[in-house]
């Protein structure tokens, strides 16, 4: 396992924080698919149309919290990946705390109104900046050997 070494056991907290955003996103797919039975937007319909479906808007928000996620996850994924390198624990606290707003932002998002994914939703940014810096500091490190 050459390679192994040279990565802290702390940075097995990183692969766990990993996990569970997995978990998280499965939790948003499933929400989705409910809204799509409830709201009656067949697939492979990817947003509803308000002329069409009284429920658009409704069906829309919460198609949008989980489609925003998922535009995140790569920048997320790979912050926490480099910068949990240097900064194991670090990483862990701020992708957990980022995990949690992701929630309040889906969960506020699906309430039909656009307004109620920022109440908590809006500090995930300040977590993604945080492992922006981390990763930042991990770049460093190895340039300066």
């Amino acid at each position: 396992m050459a390679g192994v070494e040279m990565i802290p056991k702390e940075y097995g907290y990183v692969a766990f924080v990993l996990v569970a955003y997995c978990f998280l996103n499965f939790w948003m797919g499933f929400q989705v698919g409910s809204a799509r039975k409830k709201y009656k937007v067949p697939y492979p319909t990817l947003y509803a149309i308000e002329s069409e479906n009284k429920d658009a808007k409704l069906f829309n928000c919460v198609q949008r919290g989980h489609q925003n996620s998922l535009e995140m996850m790569p920048v997320f994924f790979l912050m926490m990946v480099l910068g949990g390198i240097r900064h194991p624990c670090v990483c862990a606290s701020l992708g957990s705390l980022y995990i949690v707003t992701r929630y309040f932002y889906f969960s506020g998002y699906a309430t039909g109104d656009p307004k109620n994914r920022l109440n908590i939703g809006k500090y995930g940014f300040l977590a993604l900046m945080g492992l922006i810096g981390c990763t930042i500091s991990f770049g460093i490190s190895l340039l300066r050997g």
